[in-house]
């Protein structure tokens, strides 16, 4: 009996080390799934880490190499343009100084004959050479040799030289002759297909510049046609859309980092966000137009002067031939800027009409207000320019109001719904959308009863299952029973043996019901903490809602400053210009 006994204890202590044994390879095994999990997210996170850091490395490659050859390939066309249009250049540097020339005296005629006579043979298409041979010529009386350089002049370039020489004729203060040329030149254009050099007379008209016959003929001439371009529907939409480019570009993404939960929580997010920094253009557009305005320039003191300057605009303005290589070196000198983006740079340059060889008088205006560098007016032109372009500017941004206004998400939701792992489980719950429209107080308690309601049974699958963990426990103690008493015959040893059988038992499922019950409170402990953040994050949500329709409302206001700046912006474009019916003084 001794020895049966010793072997029934043998066989329980061995039964009770694999139950033990077991029940540790379990828990190891969902320990390790656990890591195992946590390494697998961590090696797709690196990976993801590591093509991203792959991709800009090649991104980085690739632009470094845009601006590589980009600055290489200003070099040629630099040196091109310098080739085959350097010549021209010097025309244009010496036309002005010619016309100086002859004010002060300190050139004689033949010198002026002779270098106008060089230019001629050294640049034989480019319009301005005769021109300045014209010049020459006049400056020595030769009426014969001046005229057939003026119609060689007008010949190469119609509209050049026609403006030229008005520009010319009032500078010399002859007015009606001046008026004449400037005639000839206006009944030449289609106002739907100006060239460049129309810019300038947007700045004579500025300056005053043909006096008062020829201010008025201009005013009529561009009334005419304005109106007959406004009959296109398609031209306006497209000055407006010019316009609304313009307010757009004011559009700056609002500070992400003052608003965290609504960005993290809520679905409308993109939209608050778009409508906070369309709101927010009225105060620097405001700004902008109003310091232009604001602005002092003052006249020069002798209308010759400013003619010079409109003069000189005039002959530095791009020769047609050169616009494509000038577009060229446009755009590698924008890949320069922009570190080698070509989208961007490509974008840069067709938005510069300053390059293309034809635009609409409407254009030339819009162009002259928003870009007055690129096409080569001065700010008294840009300050007239936005005047005349009220319209346009006062339809692109009601336009522009409008649109923002009207995406603004009539509700504003926040969303939640996460997976939460605790020890080997993995708790999912379920998604709550909550409208932060509705009193704070019952969206917290619809919150929390959600996370009650969804957290409990988590919390219970902790609990230890005594039934069930009892019933090979129970079948153990009663085989053993059965076995000793049917080997010995002896109820008592086999009572003996159960109960030690049973003892072992009660101490495993002891231990592990101690494990369950810390689990189980871990569990509850982790989703009332998860449940107080998620309360907190509403909180914070609802708080940063209010600061958000704080700031919009304070920038929508300034809508209505907008609106009254166009209006001012129409009424000073009546102001007279500067130069305006000013007589030319002598010396």
């Amino acid at each position: 009996m001794g020895d049966i006994d010793h072997h029934l204890r043998g066989q329980v202590s061995e039964v009770q080390r694999l139950v033990i044994q077991l029940d540790q390879t379990i828990n190891q095994v969902g320990l390790d799934v656990i890591r195992v999990g946590h390494e697998a997210e961590q090696t797709r996170s690196e990976l993801a880490a590591l093509r991203t850091d792959f991709y800009n490395y090649v991104r980085q490659a690739e632009l470094a190499a845009n601006v590589q050859r980009s600055e290489t390939k200003i070099g040629v066309l630099q040196d091109q343009i310098q080739h085959e249009f350097g010549h021209y250049k010097t025309v244009r540097l010496t036309a002005v100084g010619m016309l100086q020339a002859f004010d002060i005296g300190l050139v004689s005629e033949d010198t002026v004959r002779t270098v106008g006579e060089q230019l001629m043979m050294q640049t034989p298409r480019y319009w301005l050479a005769p021109a300045l041979v014209g010049l020459a010529a006049w400056a020595g009386d030769d009426r014969d040799l001046c005229g057939r350089a003026i119609l060689e002049a007008f010949r190469r370039s119609p509209s050049k030289a026609s403006l030229f020489m008005s520009l010319i004729l009032r500078r010399q203060r002859r007015p009606d002759a001046s008026v004449r040329w400037l005639r000839h030149y206006l009944a030449a254009q289609d106002p739907a297909k100006l060239g460049r050099d129309f810019a300038v007379i947007l700045e004579s008209i500025a300056h005053g510049a043909f006096g008062s016959a020829g201010v008025e003929l201009m005013h009529e001439t561009l009334d005419r046609w304005t109106e007959r371009l406004l009959n296109d529907e398609n031209v306006q939409v497209a000055q407006v859309n010019r316009w609304r480019a313009e307010i757009d570009a004011f559009a700056s993404a609002p500070a992400a980092a003052d608003f965290p939960h609504l960005r993290n929580l809520s679905p409308q997010w993109p939209e608050l966000e778009a409508a906070l920094s369309r709101a927010q253009v009225h105060e620097p557009l405001i700004r902008k137009y109003e310091a232009m305005m604001a602005e002092e320039i003052p006249p020069t003191d002798r209308l010759e002067d400013a003619i010079d300057d409109i003069l000189d605009r005039l002959v530095r303005e791009y020769d047609n031939e050169e616009l494509p290589l000038r577009r060229e070196l446009a755009f590698h000198r924008a890949v320069v800027e922009h570190g080698g983006d070509l989208a961007v740079s490509q974008a840069t340059v067709a938005s510069q009409r300053a390059y293309d060889s034809t635009l609409d008088y409407l254009t030339i205006q819009s162009e002259s207000a928003l870009n007055p560098t690129a096409i080569g007016v001065s700010r008294t032109t840009q300050r007239l320019a936005v005047a005349a372009c009220h319209e346009w500017f006062q339809r692109a941004h009601a336009a522009f109001t409008r649109d923002y206004r009207m995406a603004l998400p009539p509700i504003v939701d926040v969303v939640f719904g996460t997976s939460h792992t605790i020890g080997a489980k993995t708790f999912q719950l379920p998604q709550w959308v909550g409208r932060l429209n509705e009193p704070m107080g019952r969206l917290e308690h619809d919150l929390a009863e959600h996370w009650d309601r969804h957290g409990q049974p988590f919390v219970d699958s902790f609990a230890f299952p005594l039934s069930r963990k009892l019933l090979w426990p129970i079948v153990t103690v009663i085989g053993v029973l059965v076995l000793i008493g049917v080997c010995t015959q002896s109820a008592g040893l086999a009572v003996l043996a159960a109960l030690i059988a049973g003892g072992i038992w009660a101490a495993v499922l002891f231990g592990q019901y101690q494990t369950a019950q810390k689990q189980q409170a871990q569990a509850r402990a982790y989703v009332e903490q998860s449940k107080q953040e998620s309360l907190r994050q509403l909180r914070a949500a609802g708080a940063e809602l209010t600061d958000w329709g704080s700031r919009y409302q304070q920038a929508d206001a300034r809508e209505a400053g907008v609106r009254t700046m166009i209006g001012d912006l129409a009424n000073s474009g009546k102001a007279a210009s500067p130069y305006e019916r000013r007589t030319v003084l002598s010396k």
